[in-house]
């Protein structure tokens, strides 16, 4: 491997509607946790491709206050959810840049390459793109046009270990490093995510949810631990864990109903 521990970000730690005031509270408690860095979504509100005044200047008084609450050696990330048109891209990026955010994500819909390019060649925050993206023929194009810095694919999204291993393999010569996406990967995913993780050389980050430590905790026989923002490799077979059966019978399968999440093409009231 090229490293026995792995460096991760915490995420899940937010959630809602927030005003400054609590988006400080929440990211003092991250820290607090031991975390080095920490993401969140500084936009209130539903998501619209263009965003009035007040918006945006709610996002940057929120950006402002997480960088107040954790002091200038904490790394903040950004995320936008790709919900911005360039220009409003442009304009925040370049509103929140005196707080030295650690990136800018998905700023602009990745499926728009040609939009999302010229955003970031505009902005002077890293940019991240990958998450929604599934197979190594789409990084091709993002790499190609210098549409990201960093790229930010799922293990489970785009096929697991070997195609994850052969995207970050491509995006080396073009200086593009990798922090894999996990949301959609828990536990498992999580431990092939972190296998991936010790093995490419241009890796940066992984992302952790705090929000699941305990589903992870009852479910697997070596759950992981962050320690001072980073996860020891397992030196276990295979992945690394197993998991404990008997108690994944809590967890059988139902139909849930539809998530509804807010999405750039619903502009909503």
């Amino acid at each position: 491997p090229c490293r026995d521990k792995i460096r991760v970000y915490a995420n899940g730690w937010g959630g809602g509607n927030w005003d400054s005031n609590e988006i400080a509270e929440k990211a003092k408690k991250i820290a607090d946790m031991g975390f080095t860095a920490m993401k969140f979504d500084p936009i209130p509100g539903p998501w619209r491709t263009f965003v009035d005044k007040k918006v945006e200047r709610q996002a940057v008084e929120n950006v402002k206050a997480v960088r107040s609450a954790v002091g200038p050696d904490i790394d903040i990330l950004v995320e936008m959810h790709r919900r911005l048109a360039p220009m409003h891209a442009v304009k925040i990026a370049k509103e929140i840049e005196e707080f030295n955010p650690f990136w800018f994500e998905e700023p602009v819909l990745a499926e728009n390459v040609d939009a999302l390019a010229s955003a970031k060649k505009a902005i002077n925050i890293p940019v991240v793109t990958g998450e929604e993206l599934y197979t190594k023929f789409e990084f091709r194009e993002i790499f190609e046009k210098q549409a990201a810095d960093i790229i930010n694919p799922d293990v489970c999204n785009v096929g697991g270990i070997l195609e994850l291993k052969e995207i970050a393999a491509m995006a080396e010569p073009y200086y593009v490093v990798v922090s894999p996406h996990n949301y959609n990967s828990t536990t498992l995913g999580l431990s092939a995510t972190i296998q991936v993780s010790a093995a490419i050389p241009n890796f940066l980050i992984t992302e952790y949810f705090v929000n699941f430590e305990e589903l992870g905790k009852d479910i697997s026989t070596h759950p992981f631990e962050v320690d001072g923002g980073y996860i020891k490799l397992p030196t276990e077979p295979g992945l690394g864990m197993d998991l404990k059966e008997k108690n994944l019978e809590k967890y059988p399968y139902k139909q849930f109903p539809p998530r509804n999440l807010a999405h750039y093409s619903d502009e909503g009231p």
